[in-house]
């Protein structure tokens, strides 16, 4: 799978726009370019200077394509760590096409995805969560993503495992060598040192597992389903929202027989809202299949809208949505909408009040922006620093997986266990926290992050 040869692909989006960008890598980058490419000067590609831009045009053949920029990268100043060319062309596809061609056939190979961060990732120019956050920054929509991405690419959390990983490294180090050296019972190896080094990385890891949940928040964004009975005004509820007619309001019942999702950046933060089919009991097939589908919803949100006319619900029916609906894990809202209409039920109103309830006018902006800052709020994002968040399932994984080991070694240390034991812990750790840097690594974990990479990076 991991090659050397040189690749060319389209760096920005395809289709035609003002300008694109061609990238090639390669040791052979250069020797091929300057087949293709030509100056008034008549100056070769390796006489250039680093990063400098060189107008010329692209020719094949005697043939003309296009008058292009040419940006040169040398090995290893570049993105890849190798020679890099980059072509600034006219964004005609067909000019695309053709200079592309023209590379692949000089012997240039047509890139596989991923595969220029990849080759940055071997060549030492990023470690492989640094080499995850760049698909997370070219994926990120929002604020809050934007700035996990930045921060994961800058070393993020992976300098401080390094250094984890490195201290382990020297303690499993001492402690074979009191092996070597049993018959002698000689100690390297300061065991209350050790113990607070356990106790320190243990508590490191538990920070950076518990952050996964804010750090999912950030990247993916909050599933948010927006459930009540026909007519409580949830179409209407979700077009303010996102300042969007996408949803039919209508006050005929059973109107929306399908989920509707919109997304809305609140605050830096993505929010999915989902409007699903009003809940009630009906002969409808087809209305039925669609609340079989808000329970559905209701199974992977984050939050739900309880949304509600307080002149069109009883108390059972109230509490008895409210019991089917409650999860450990689930944030529930409740929410009364026609805040305009008068109220018929002081009592229920009352008691309401006391669980927390929010009063608005699903058509209203500005009373809407209330349930928004509600929201934000719900979602209870952890402060943490720059080293202690991970957004990643993968590395996840692997921090569980490191937590295991050190517990066994926790553990072995309470029941005084040889040294030999204790080794065997405390390389697993070393090895899941390698993981997560590419320090430990095969070619089937390689092609499955950057399968998942666009063409041109």
């Amino acid at each position: 799978m991991i090659k050397s040869d040189t690749i060319i692909a389209l760096a920005t989006p395809p289709g035609i726009g003002a300008i694109s960008v061609i990238r090639i890598s390669g040791k052979d980058a250069f020797k091929i370019s300057d087949k293709l490419f030509f100056k008034k000067n008549k100056k070769k590609i390796l006489s250039f200077e680093s990063h400098t831009v060189h107008l010329g045009v692209i020719r094949c053949d005697e043939k003309e394509i296009d008058e292009v920029l040419l940006t040169v990268f040398k090995t290893p100043h570049s993105y890849t760590g190798e020679n890099v060319v980059e072509i600034s062309c006219h964004g005609s596809t067909y000019i695309q096409q053709e200079i592309i061609n023209v590379f692949i056939k000089q012997g240039v190979r047509l890139a596989n995805p991923g595969e220029f961060t990849l080759r940055a990732f071997l060549n030492g120019k990023m470690d492989l969560s640094q080499a995850e956050a760049v698909a997370d920054l070219i994926n990120s929509e929002n604020e809050g993503s934007h700035r996990l991405a930045i921060k994961q690419m800058k070393k993020g959390f992976s300098s401080e495992l390094v250094k984890l990983r490195s201290e382990l490294i020297d303690f499993v180090s001492l402690i074979e060598l009191e092996l070597d050296f049993s018959e002698e019972d000689i100690e390297f190896a300061d065991k209350k040192e050790f113990k607070s080094l356990i106790i320190n990385i243990k508590s490191k890891l538990e920070l950076l597992i518990e952050s996964f949940n804010s750090g999912n928040v950030l990247k993916n964004g909050v599933a948010v389903a927006i459930v009540g009975k026909p007519n409580a005004g949830k179409s209407s509820l979700l077009n303010t929202l996102a300042s969007d007619d996408k949803a039919i309001v209508s006050d005929i019942p059973g109107t929306t027989r399908d989920s509707i999702e919109n997304s809305v950046n609140i605050k830096g933060i993505k929010f999915r809202f989902i409007d699903t089919a009003g809940l009630r009991e009906t002969a409808d097939k087809i209305e039925t299949k669609g609340i079989e589908k808000t329970k559905d919803q209701i199974q992977k949100a984050n939050i739900l809208i309880y949304l509600f006319d307080v002149n069109d619900i009883t108390e059972v029916e109230f509490t008895e949505s409210l019991n089917q609906f409650k999860r450990n894990d689930l944030k529930i809202l409740l929410v009364r909408n026609k805040i305009d209409l008068k109220n018929n039920d002081e009592k229920l109103l009352k008691k309401l009040k006391k669980l927390g309830l929010i009063e608005i006018s699903a058509i209203n902006k500005i009373s809407v922006n209330k349930l928004k800052n509600v929201l934000t709020e719900s979602i209870n994002l952890r402060e943490t620093n720059v080293n202690t968040i991970i957004s990643n399932s993968r590395h996840l994984s692997a921090l569980n997986k490191a937590l295991e080991s050190i517990n066994s070694v926790t553990l072995g240390i309470d029941n005084n266990l040889s040294g030999d034991l204790l080794s065997t812990d405390i390389k697993k750790c070393i090895e899941s926290i390698g993981e997560i840097t590419g320090e430990v690594t095969n070619d089937d974990i390689l092609g499955n992050i950057f399968a998942n990479f666009c063409i041109g990076k």
